[in-house]
């Protein structure tokens, strides 16, 4: 996604954003400087429009390859949210809330779109790189266990698999995902409680499997 937001031009701090910041706390929070990007954006400031994809297309690009598992739809998932916002630049209710939320919610929204569309399985899996201190059993096991979860991650429904997602790799409240999916507390409570439950069915059901398969030899 580095490339991808690069080619817009942008590589350093506006000199708007960086006299703003210097005028407040040192502890500016990231919505104050997005909602000083927005406002440029909405002026159609390409520059402006640049910074923005530079600062949050990595962890939108890390969401999506979470939820799509194929790093091309996730690609273009995260383009097309990007194009969505120069597209509807003049219309975005600048403060209202954090631009992350916006961003997460229209990135989880095209993700559930795509994968109930008939998909090709992604053939370009690259595996981990190796860590040279551990020794190769240490990472045969965690491989597979890693393997085990994502697998039994991608079994979930669209929505407790969002859910989870936004909780355990995103680090995001309940309220925050409730705020991304455009529910309630209470419903994320409900779908982070059943999306555990089905991963603990998934993986004690794989672990069943992988007993079986050592008995039997």
């Amino acid at each position: 996604m580095m490339a991808a937001a690069s080619s817009f031009g942008a590589t350093a701090p506006l000199p708007f954003v960086a006299r703003a910041l210097a005028k407040g706390d040192p502890a500016t929070s990231a919505r104050s400087e997005d909602d000083l990007l927005l406002e440029r954006i909405a002026a159609d400031d390409r520059e402006a429009f640049a910074l923005l994809v530079e600062r949050h297309a990595d962890r939108g690009f890390a969401l999506a390859l979470r939820i799509l598992k194929n790093s091309d739809d996730a690609e273009d998932v995260v383009q097309d949210s990007f194009l969505k916002l120069w597209t509807h630049r003049k219309r975005m209710e600048i403060g209202r809330a954090k631009f992350s939320t916006w961003l997460y919610r229209v990135i989880t929204n095209r993700c559930i779109d795509l994968r109930r569309k008939p998909a090709m399985d992604d053939i370009e899996t690259a595996p981990e790189v190796a860590d040279d201190s551990e020794d190769a059993l240490t990472r045969l096991h965690r491989a597979s266990m890693t393997s085990l979860l994502e697998a039994a991650l991608s079994r979930l429904p669209d929505q407790q698999r969002v859910a989870v997602i936004l909780s355990y790799h995103e680090a995001m409240s309940n309220a925050e995902i409730a705020e991304v999916m455009e529910t309630t507390v209470m419903a994320v409570e409900s779908l982070l409680k059943r999306g555990r439950q089905q991963l603990r069915k998934h993986l004690a059901r794989a672990e069943d499997d992988i007993r079986q398969s050592f008995t039997q030899n």
